[in-house]
């Protein structure tokens, strides 16, 4: 009798958990963490965090990679930094601790090529990193979780909705896998036709100056808000690269679709675009020394601004419309405010001269700049009204600077191409 009861007790219970939870495995789903997930920050590249940056800062450590790197660190919400190195021997993806003088987690090494992408963080610590052929993820260790064959090396990642993963590679073909299972969602889309899928290393010497034996030479950028992927693409024979847009359809098929293609931009797009936070609008730098903006509904041109001079890195997007120009060799730090029709220039400074995008945390800019003496040196200024705030040497920095990561405790990470990281922490 008592075996009797507990089993009815027992089987009512579960009747009754499984009619009041319904579904909760949205929390599972793979998001991009809320640290600086990859470079240029989230995947609508916009460089730009909503927390209130520090203005003062230290020096905490600066080790060195023992390569090159060709993209900036990524750094997830707890604070681990990811590299993607280029080197000689030994490992090339790792692992640090940004709050701990940055102490190795771990390491790995992977096919050499693909340095001109950052590594992605999802919100559970997991890694998305690309090599020629293949995209591979890793858990909070150094084995391999799962790893797919792609035509091409594959650019730095994203995460869609839904715990979708975009790849886009070098050679045009664009995937979306299920983040977790490494399974191929919908249909893959070739962009470029003619491609032969057993050579994956193909043009990779163009990407690095984004010429034209690398169809599409940067990052992709991707908004939720708008449903919208666009990138930049030199397709063969083409005079110049032009924008394409890819319209998202969750649940739909396609899941992905080409849906416009834009020569708007004089003498063709240079650098990853950034969308704007609504994902109506995207900026782009142009080879005619201007900051360019698109209607990402058909890719027609709202507005383009001359910079004079030719930004080399992406501009940086706030939620409100202050852009940022990109940096690069004879630079001028210059802010826009997108005012729908036209591009307003708010200040520019010409005694700076920034070398990378500004990453940005709330008001506060961080950037690495000339520095006296051809010296580099980490920026911090107000983009309200351009003012230097302060600013800090990178002691014996060479090569170029790659980019400014932020992380969610404040700290701020800068990395040169000769491979040497810079941790700075809130002072």
């Amino acid at each position: 009798m008592f075996r009797r009861f507990l089993v009815l007790t027992v089987s009512a219970l579960l009747v009754g958990v499984s009619a009041g939870c319904g579904d909760t495995s949205s929390w599972v789903q793979a998001r991009a963490a809320s640290g600086w997930a990859a470079q240029y920050g989230d995947a609508a590249n916009s460089s730009f965090v909503d927390a209130d940056g520090p203005d003062a800062l230290k020096l905490e450590w600066s080790r060195s990679v023992k390569g090159d790197l060709g993209a900036a660190v990524a750094i997830d919400s707890e604070g681990h930094l990811a590299a993607n190195a280029q080197s000689p021997a030994g490992c090339s993806l790792m692992v640090w601790e940004a709050d701990n003088n940055g102490r190795q987690r771990w390491c790995s090494r992977l096919v050499q090529g693909a340095g001109s992408a950052s590594p992605l963080f999802d919100g559970f610590g997991n890694l998305y990193v690309g090599q020629p052929g293949a995209i591979l993820s890793f858990p909070l260790t150094q084995w391999i979780r799962w790893r797919r064959l792609v035509i091409g090396m594959p650019t730095t990642p994203r995460i869609m909705a839904s715990g979708q993963l975009l790849v886009v590679t070098h050679l045009g073909q664009v995937l979306v896998f299920d983040a977790h299972r490494g399974t191929v969602e919908g249909t893959p889309l070739d962009l470029v036709s003619g491609v032969d899928p057993r050579n994956s290393e193909r043009g990779l010497g163009d990407c690095a100056q984004s010429r034209p034996g690398c169809p599409v030479a940067a990052a992709p950028a991707f908004s939720a808000a708008g449903n919208i992927v666009v990138l930049t693409l030199w397709e063969p024979g083409a005079a110049k690269p032009v924008v394409v847009g890819l319209r998202y359809r969750p649940g739909q098929t396609p899941l992905l679709a080409r849906e416009w293609t834009s020569d708007a931009v004089d003498k063709g797009p240079l650098a990853s675009p950034v969308l704007s936070a609504d994902g109506a609008t995207v900026y782009v730098n142009g080879r005619d020394q201007r900051l360019w903006a698109l209607d990402t509904s058909d890719g027609a041109a709202k507005w383009s601004v001359p910079l004079d001079y030719l930004p080399q890195t992406p501009p940086s997007v706030s939620p409100d419309g202050v852009i940022v120009a990109g940096g690069g060799p004879g630079a001028k730090l210059t802010a826009i405010r997108d005012e729908g029709d036209r591009g307003e220039v708010l200040w520019t400074r010409d005694d700076v001269v920034p070398l990378t995008t500004s990453s940005r945390a709330g008001r506060l800019g961080y950037a690495v700049a000339e520095a006296p003496e051809r010296g580099q040196e980490l920026l911090v200024v107000d983009t309200a009204d351009g003012r230097t705030v302060n600013t800090y040497p990178l002691p014996e920095a060479t090569g170029w600077p790659v980019g400014v990561s932020l992380g969610p405790d404040g700290r701020v990470v800068a990395a040169t191409s000769d491979g040497q990281v810079y941790g700075f922490a809130p002072d």
